[in-house]
């Protein structure tokens, strides 16, 4: 068929370029003393950067995974396929240590380091970082008992990516998933009913439903379940020490609006053979130690989907033309591309603060950390929240274009909710912020310490701080008003952040518009004054 048209006007492919070239990623990374990790990061920045990359990405989620639970004659095998670029997104994570890695590495800010790693490989795609940040986070619930811990960590920290259902031990690596909600209870959950009965040999036999088990390829999950001492903390490998399969089985995978690529499914205990983690009776405060983890990588997983929606967005506007200038140009597009930014930068900026406090904290700072008991809670409740609609502004910026899935923006907008749900959603963050600030004071403390670190450096986040203070010394009706005043805490938190330590612009515009009261409700209603140039460098590709 001979052409009928010459295709102009068209944007250039998003590839070949290195996403770890990310200033206010690198500028955080070197505070934390974590530079040593550079190399590596833009390693895995150019990677993630590439058409290779992009593609393991789009067809591990064109293709999800699919459960089988028989094999030809009929035996029980609860298997899960997946597509095989899937194991290429998890070889490439577990290979350069996103998952337990910072568990036994010495270095400073190996977690920051992580963090930064999280935050690079996360905009390939989103879906496999699930079980990587279960991993991660299944290491600080184990070592409540010790002889679990000297079996499974290594495992867990070893950067060998080793597929496939066989007896822990006999693997170069492991990976961990996480089995709680149950039907009636969903965050309740306090109100599950699986049984687990101690046994002779020291074992206990888990008996029920749970409603969402994330990852449940995984070779071992730490899970809830109600022993005679009360509500207690287990972990139950896939596979059992005689290499015969523990009592796992899979009903059925979810089908959930994004995080295609990843299975969740609902898992029936029938008899199957855990190990008691911690004490009988102490199930929520062993697994919180995991809680905590994953709602860092929660935020850091947003952060990291606002910056691919700020790139992608920057990168069409730059290359797009109309009514005869390329959009980047035209004023009102350049406040919505500079709003995206500073939205995503603040995101950046908190996410890699609570992932040095971790470090800090793991090393015994105290005062880090309570900034981070409070900080992660109220961070997790914020940055989350911001990410549907950063990705939805995002999206709208490449027009049309952007409403087609082979633009990648469809698939950020439908994961974008996931993180602000998972892990508990909006009022269980916002009440989790609570809990904090009643049972460690010295949470408020250490916040408001970092928000005085910025004192006298801009007006509105001083007056900004003045009003928290005002609102936290008020305990009226606290319960009902607590999403405002944990969003008026994520808010200047981020400020007194991007004031000490973020681009003078970024920081200005921040302040005038978040802090200062001068902004709409969508994004691109940044006040006058703004200098867009200046934020908007900040996300061109490099």
């Amino acid at each position: 068929m001979p052409p009928t048209h010459e295709v102009t006007n068209q944007v250039p492919d998003p590839y070949g370029h290195d996403v770890a070239a990310d200033p206010a990623l690198l500028e955080a990374l070197h505070r934390a003393g974590a530079g040593w990790a550079e190399d590596e990061l833009h390693t895995l920045g150019r990677l993630a950067g590439s058409e290779q990359a992009d593609t393991w990405g789009r067809l591990a989620n064109e293709n999800p995974p699919v459960l089988r639970t028989h094999d030809r004659y009929g035996h029980r095998i609860d298997e899960v396929e997946f597509h095989p670029h899937w194991h290429d997104l998890m070889r490439t994570a577990v290979g350069h240590g996103l998952h337990a890695a910072p568990w036994q590495d010495e270095r400073p800010g190996a977690h920051t380091a992580r963090a930064a790693k999280f935050y690079v490989w996360g905009q390939v795609e989103a879906g496999h970082t699930c079980p990587i940040s279960m991993t991660y986070a299944a290491v600080p619930a184990l070592r409540a008992t010790p002889a679990l811990a000297e079996v499974y960590e290594p495992l867990l920290a070893a950067r060998e990516y080793d597929f496939g259902l066989r007896e822990p031990q006999a693997k170069r690596g492991l990976i961990a998933g996480m089995s709680m909600t149950e039907k009636q209870g969903g965050s309740d959950v306090r109100a599950n009913t699986t049984a687990a009965v101690p046994q002779a040999d020291g074992t206990y036999r888990l008996t029920g439903h749970k409603w969402f088990t994330s990852a449940p390829m995984s070779d071992l999950f730490l899970t809830l379940a109600q022993a005679p001492g009360g509500l207690s903390c287990f972990v139950l490998p896939r596979v059992l020490p005689d290499g015969s399969r523990n009592r796992l089985l899979l009903q059925r995978l979810k089908d959930k609006l994004g995080n295609k690529s990843n299975a969740s499914a609902e898992i029936e205990y029938d008899g199957a053979t855990g190990w008691l983690v911690g004490e009988e009776g102490r199930g929520v405060p062993t697994i919180i130690e995991m809680v905590n983890m994953t709602r860092l990588d929660c935020t850091i997983g947003a952060a990291s989907g606002m910056r691919y929606g700020t790139v992608r967005a920057l990168h069409h506007a730059t290359h797009r033309r109309a009514f005869g200038a390329a959009l980047v140009d035209r004023p009102l597009m350049r406040n919505v591309l500079a709003d995206l930014v500073v939205e995503s930068e603040a995101a950046t900026t908190v996410a890699m603060r609570l992932a040095a406090a971790t470090d800090a904290a793991l090393a015994g700072d105290e005062q880090e950390a309570m900034l981070r008991r409070l900080g992660l809670a109220v961070s997790k409740y914020w940055v989350c929240k911001r990410g549907p609609a950063h990705a939805a502004e995002a999206m709208e910026c490449l027009g049309g274009n952007g409403y087609v899935e082979e633009s990648g923006m469809p698939r950020l907008y439908r994961e974008a909710p996931l993180v602000s749900i998972w892990e508990g959603s909006g009022n269980v963050a916002a009440l989790d912020a609570l809990r904090a600030m009643a049972r460690h004071p010295a949470t408020v403390e250490a916040l408001l310490a970092e928000l005085d670190a910025a004192a006298g450096a801009d007006r509105r986040l001083d007056a900004a701080t003045a009003a928290l203070r005002k609102q936290l010394g008020d305990l009226t009706e606290l319960e009902y008003r607590t999403r405002r005043l944990v969003e008026q805490m994520a808010l200047a938190f981020q400020g007194a952040l991007l004031v000490r330590h973020g681009d003078p612009a970024v920081a200005d515009a921040f302040c005038a518009s978040r802090l200062g009261g001068d902004h709409g409700a969508a994004f691109g209603t940044l006040p006058p004054g703004v200098d867009t140039a200046a934020v908007l460098d900040r996300a061109v590709r490099r």
